[in-house]
C-alpha cells in the first residue's frame, strides 16, 4: 500500500506523469491516463515524454498537456547540444509554473533520473517506488517495489495509482493514430493490394536487440505460406536506413531482400522514419507479426491480434497487454531459433484465439 492517503474525491488535482523511456514503456503507461481521467474528470492531467515517443500520446483525450524534451541522441540535424540544454531549462520553468499537486514516476521500481527531475519541479507531492515502500529521496508518497518479472509493466505502472484512490484492474492501453497518416496508409494498401476484401497482415522486421531478430529468409517463407493459405496481403514495416548507422541502425537491406524474394505476393513496402507513420500503418492491418519491441506494444494498444517473437526479453513483464496474441519464445531465447512452421502454426492459433476473444469466451490472460 502507498504511504499516504488519496486526495478528497471533490478535488481537481494537477497531475504530471513522467515517462522518459522507450516506446513500449510509454504505451504501457497509457492505462494510467485513462484511469486518472475516469477517477478525476476535471483534473489537470499532463505528461512529460521525450521527442521520439511523443506520437504515442498524440490525440489522447485523457491528457490535457504533453511536455516534451529532446534527448541528446535524438536531436535534429544541426541542432546543437547547447540548444537542447537551453530548451530543457525553459521546459523546467514551464513545469514549475504549472503548480503541480502530484508528480508520478511509473516504472517497475525506483526511477532515479526521473526522480531527480521531479524534485526540481516544486510539486506538492511525488509518488514513486522505493525499495522499502517508505518515503525517501524526495518521494513522499511511496509504493514498495516488486521483483523484476513479478508483474506486467502495465500493472507495475498502474500500482502507483493506489495513492490516488484508483485500484486495479487497469484498462487496456490506447494509442490513437493521426487521421492524415491513416488516410495515407489506407491509400498505400489499397493501391498495392486492391480494393477487394482480403486479410491484411502487418509484418514488422526490425528489432533493436540482436536476439530479437528473425532472419529475412524466415520472413519470406512465412509470408509465402500465409498467402498460399489465406490469400493474405502484407504490409512490410521496417526502420529505414543502413544497418551500419551507429545512431539509428536501419533495415533497408533486409527489407529489399525480403521484397525481392516475394515476387507474386501482394506486399506494401512501408518504411517508417516517423513513429506516427508506424502507428497509422499498423492501424490499417488486420493482424501483426513482429518481435517484442515498440511496434508490438503499439499494435496491442491498437487492439490488433499479434504473433510475437520473444528472444531474451521477460515475457511476463513485456507480453502484449489487452489484445489477442500468440507468444513464441524458444528455449534458446534467440528469435532466430523459431521455425517458420512454428510461426505459421502460431498464426493459425491466433485466428482461433481472435474469434473467442471477440465473443468474450477466451480464458486467456491479458
Amino acid at each position: 500500500m502507498p504511504s499516504a492517503a488519496a486526495p478528497p474525491p471533490d478535488r481537481t488535482p494537477r497531475i504530471l506523469v513522467i515517462r522518459r523511456d522507450n516506446i513500449g514503456d510509454l504505451v504501457c503507461t497509457t492505462p494510467m491516463f485513462r484511469a486518472l481521467r475516469a477517477r478525476y474528470p476535471d483534473a489537470y492531467i499532463a505528461a512529460l515524454v521525450n521527442s521520439y515517443n511523443l506520437p504515442v500520446l498524440a490525440n489522447n483525450p485523457d491528457i490535457d498537456e504533453v511536455f516534451v524534451y529532446t534527448k541528446g541522441k535524438h536531436r535534429a540535424p544541426g541542432q546543437g547540444l547547447v540548444g537542447v540544454l537551453r530548451d530543457r531549462l525553459r521546459l523546467l520553468r514551464r513545469l514549475r509554473r504549472a503548480r503541480l499537486d502530484y508528480v508520478l514516476l511509473p516504472g517497475s521500481g525506483p526511477m532515479p533520473r526521473a526522480l531527480k527531475l521531479a524534485r526540481r519541479l516544486k510539486s506538492q507531492h511525488i509518488i514513486g517506488y522505493t525499495e522499502s515502500g517508505a518515503p525517501g529521496g524526495g518521494v513522499d508518497i511511496a509504493v514498495p517495489s516488486v521483483a523484476a518479472g513479478a508483474a506486467h509493466e502495465v500493472e507495475n505502472s498502474f500500482r502507483l495509482l493506489a495513492a490516488l484512490g484508483i485500484t486495479p484492474p487497469p484498462p487496456a492501453p490506447r494509442v490513437i493514430p493521426d487521421s492524415t497518416e491513416v488516410a495515407r496508409a489506407r491509400a498505400a494498401v489499397r493501391a498495392a493490394l486492391g480494393s477487394e476484401a482480403r486479410l491484411v497482415v502487418g509484418v514488422h522486421i526490425s528489432a533493436r536487440r540482436p536476439r530479437q531478430r528473425w532472419p529475412a529468409t524466415n520472413h519470406v517463407a512465412l509470408v509465402q505460406k500465409l498467402h498460399a493459405r489465406h490469400g493474405a496481403g502484407f504490409v512490410l514495416f521496417w526502420s529505414p536506413g543502413a544497418a551500419t548507422n551507429p545512431r539509428h541502425p536501419g533495415d533497408d537491406a533486409k527489407a529489399a531482400e525480403i521484397k525481392a524474394a516475394l515476387t507474386g505476393v501482394p506486399v506494401v513496402a512501408y518504411p517508417t522514419e516517423q513513429l506516427g507513420a508506424l502507428i497509422a500503418g499498423l492501424s490499417v492491418c488486420d493482424a501483426v507479426i513482429c518481435s517484442d519491441g515498440g511496434a508490438m506494444h503499439l499494435a496491442a494498444a491498437l487492439g490488433k491480434p499479434i504473433v510475437c517473437f520473444f528472444g531474451d526479453a521477460d515475457k511476463n513483464r513485456w507480453r502484449p497487454w489487452g489484445a489477442p496474441h500468440v507468444l513464441l519464445q524458444p528455449p534458446s531465447h534467440d528469435v532466430a531459433d523459431i521455425s517458420v512452421d512454428a510461426a505459421f502454426a502460431g498464426f493459425q492459433r491466433l485466428l482461433e484465439l481472435q474469434k473467442t476473444w471477440i465473443t468474450g469466451t477466451s480464458g486467456s490472460s491479458p
